[in-house]
């Protein structure tokens, strides 16, 4: 597990880091590395001292509560009873094993949204959204769906809840609807739509989607939280349906635009990966490669076509790639789901095909679908607002002309003689 932990946080940086990079334009290569580094800092000093309480605190209901506020409960402590240090445990795991764990999902969701205002919005900006974001939407979604409240899979949860392996609805939809609101919200680029905007290094690109389909392992696999047969299971599952993804919208840019592309290609597979998160404790190998095939279209088709035939700037594809993928993952884990990997319903069929066209399942994951599409979108437009009125969103034109890397960091990525 603390394997699993080093390879999610490694998806943060260099992974995402690099992939989202490589597609801004050169002067604002290190303004989108900054932020994927900085909120690898803030996001975890918020996680520690209260985040992790919120969202792991308690069980059920609509929030956490204050049990392990300032790592209280979750750190060692020396028992004078027993005349020596005790370590709280979750289950099999020590608890900072758990809180650990948990804390890199935490940091690599608002570096998600970043991609959808990327080259355009204030740093400082940035930071407050991110805190608020995480503290207000992140944390108690994540306590709905993975600590036994409304959206967990129940008799006792809205439409009976949902299955979410590692993070459909928590992570993937809930960062893509907030960065569609931002997107919109702030406004596109200068010269979209009139002007090239091209991404200035594939090279960066294509080594951050690899890294992120690397770490992707220790993000959907380590959501078993131990190593058994159904962890097998969900590795293998999420490297199928990222190959699939991967060879669809290269395939599908084929027969489309003439030529298959490495951005292609590279995006593909980060489709794939979204795409299989919800499912990957709870779909067989060959319905993975199913899925997988069905992001690389869909995502494709939502990032070529929806958001030029709608005009917004989603920079770096955040929710045509994270929201659109989530959502069609979250939907088909109703589909596919199969008791063989993980019998949840405790023998009972449960996915469509296998239960021969029970919808009950397939009902409920639309159902949190559409509770995390307003939870999060209404929340983000609110609190974005909020902001904009306070401090402001969007750099000033000449910051912009410019790039961040100098207004707002005072550096360059490249320094050529």
């Amino acid at each position: 597990m603390l394997v699993c932990c080093a390879l999610v946080l490694f998806m943060t940086a260099p992974g995402l880091a690099m992939f989202y990079g490589g597609l801004v334009r050169r002067k604002n290569v290190l303004s989108v590395m900054m932020q994927c580094i900085f909120l690898m800092g803030l996001m975890t000093v918020i996680w520690a001292i209260y985040g992790y309480s919120l969202a792991f605190g308690g069980s059920g209901g609509w929030i956490g509560n204050t049990d392990y506020l300032f790592m209280n409960g979750v750190q060692r402590v020396y028992s004078e009873t027993l005349g020596e240090p005790v370590t709280p445990m979750e289950g099999d795991m020590t608890r900072l094993t758990h809180m650990l764990f948990q804390g890199m999902f935490f940091i690599i969701t608002p570096a998600l949204i970043c991609g959808a205002f990327a080259e355009r919005m204030k740093f400082s900006a940035m930071v407050v959204y991110s805190i608020v974001w995480g503290s207000l939407i992140y944390c108690p979604l994540c306590h709905w769906v993975w600590d036994g409240g409304p959206l967990s899979y129940s008799d006792t949860s809205i439409a009976g809840g949902a299955l979410d392996f590692a993070g459909g609805t928590v992570v993937h939809i809930s960062s893509g609807v907030s960065a569609l609101v931002a997107a919109i919200l702030i406004g596109p680029r200068m010269g979209f739509l009139k002007e090239p905007i091209q991404p200035h290094n594939l090279t960066y690109t294509a080594l951050g989607a690899a890294m992120l389909w690397v770490g992707w392992f220790g993000f959907n696999a380590g959501s078993e939280l131990l190593s058994d047969g159904l962890t097998s299971s969900a590795f293998a599952v999420t490297h199928f349906s990222a190959a699939a993804g991967a060879v669809a919208w290269a395939m599908t840019e084929w027969v489309v635009l003439g030529k298959p592309t490495v951005l292609g290609a590279s995006s593909g597979a980060v489709a794939g990966l979204v795409c299989i998160t919800p499912a990957a404790g709870f779909v067989q190998p060959m319905p993975a490669i199913m899925m997988g095939v069905a992001a690389g279209i869909v995502c494709y088709w939502a990032c070529s076509k929806l958001k030029f035939m709608l005009k917004y700037d989603d920079a770096l594809d955040a929710f045509g790639v994270h929201g659109v993928g989530g959502t069609l993952g979250a939907v088909l884990t109703g589909v596919f789901a199969s008791r063989a990997c993980w019998d949840v319903s405790e023998g009972t069929p449960i996915g469509l095909i296998e239960s021969g066209g029970n919808p009950a399942l397939l009902i409920g994951q639309i159902v949190a679908v559409a509770v995390t599409f307003l939870f999060a979108g209404l929340g983000s437009l609110v609190l974005l607002k909020v902001i904009d009125m306070v401090i402001g969103l969007r750099v000033p034109a000449e910051s912009e002309q410019r790039g961040l890397d100098v207004t707002d960091h005072g550096e360059e990525g490249y320094m050529f003689s």
